[in-house]
């Protein structure tokens, strides 16, 4: 065991974390639901979230055999959806080909939807205690200041060095501590922004501590001016109820239920589609939402049609829903917050 991670075990039996909910019990389902949520998302908004999805789906079995709506309604509000999708898919795999048991080889773990390299080693050096070498944004910041690795991670070159020197680091044993204690490190004490190096259990010979250029490291991407885009929703009331349709699977918001985007002049719209007439029309406040890859400005236009609930609620990617009633399914945020907008002003 090399030094390095001697001084993080030993860091990390005395101020680790070892109270999470995916801990007790330690399985494989519930650490892979988690390691999936703990993509790109903080731990503590991650927890409720965890907890009600283990409550709803404790096992495979009930995720693979839940309806996409739900499994989506239970993420609604935690983002890259498709991160859902793919637990669902993974979990059907699992039932059809695996007897229900999240498969302990590293090829079919990583052969199961939404999973890479980092997460099935993780997955699997967590749950089994498997050596494997992981590399999530918390290990690269931890290790490229620890070696001075210059250029940002995502570059297949920066990569592939820090990769080199996770599996050099990673123990033959205790391998699951070593695990989690690599990621607490990255998560607690050497963050972003004011790490806490005076703490750090490996900064007496961390190459950027050394040389008073721990925020240098990692590199930086590339910048870009993020791109606006814009869309029109339109928020269509009827008698208690607004008019949502589901989303295709592929692009933002796969399968969520949304408003419907539009082009062109909102009652041309309802005459279209529903048929009748628009009694009003009010345009909202536009909403901006912000995307990894660009901004999205949002311009809704509230009316209120008179066209009966039957009309249009003829497939199962339409529907009229009753403002007063939870929504079973997926919705994407900023849908969510017109949503709580429309209930507190009258279009009928």
């Amino acid at each position: 065991m090399t030094d390095f991670a001697e001084r993080l075990l030993g860091w990390f039996d005395t101020n680790g974390r070892k109270d999470l909910p995916w801990q007790h019990p330690r399985d494989a389902y519930r650490i892979w639901v988690s390691e999936i949520m703990l993509q790109q998302t903080q731990v503590q908004t991650v927890i409720p979230y965890f907890e009600r999805f283990m409550k709803r789906f404790p096992d495979v079995a009930a995720l693979a055999n839940a309806a996409q709506d739900e499994v989506l309604q239970h993420w609604s509000g935690l983002g890259y959806y498709a991160r859902a999708r793919n637990l669902r898919k993974a979990a059907k795999v699992i039932r059809d080909e695996h007897g229900g048991t999240f498969p302990d080889a590293f090829e079919a773990v990583t052969a199961l939807p939404g999973i890479g390299r980092s997460t099935a080693g993780a997955i699997l050096a967590l749950a089994f205690d498997q050596r494997h070498p992981i590399l999530d944004g918390n290990v690269k910041r931890v290790l490229a200041r620890h070696e001075a690795v210059e250029g940002w991670p995502g570059k297949t070159a920066v990569a592939k060095r820090l990769w080199d020197i996770a599996d050099k680091y990673t123990p033959g044993n205790d391998v699951a501590a070593y695990t989690q204690a690599i990621m607490d490190l990255g998560a607690t004490l050497c963050t972003r922004s004011r790490p806490a190096c005076e703490r750090c259990p490996v900064a007496e010979d961390c190459a950027a501590t050394l040389a008073d250029a721990v925020t240098m490291y990692p590199g930086s991407k590339p910048r870009k001016v993020k791109p606006l885009r814009t869309t029109v929703m339109l928020v269509a009331c009827h008698n208690g109820h607004v008019y949502l349709e589901r989303r295709p699977e592929a692009g933002i918001w796969g399968g969520l239920w949304s408003f419907p985007e539009i082009e062109g002049q909102a009652a041309d719209w309802c005459e279209d589609r529903f048929g009748s007439h628009v009694t009003r029309i009010e345009p909202w406040q536009v909403l901006r939402h912000s995307f990894s890859h660009y901004d999205l400005d949002i311009q809704p236009i509230a009316v209120r049609v008179d066209a009966p609930l039957s009309k249009v609620a003829d497939n199962d990617g339409a529907i009229w829903h009753q403002l007063d009633k939870d929504l079973r399914g997926g919705i994407a945020a900023p849908v969510n917050k017109l949503l709580e907008k429309l209930k507190n002003v009258t279009h009928d």
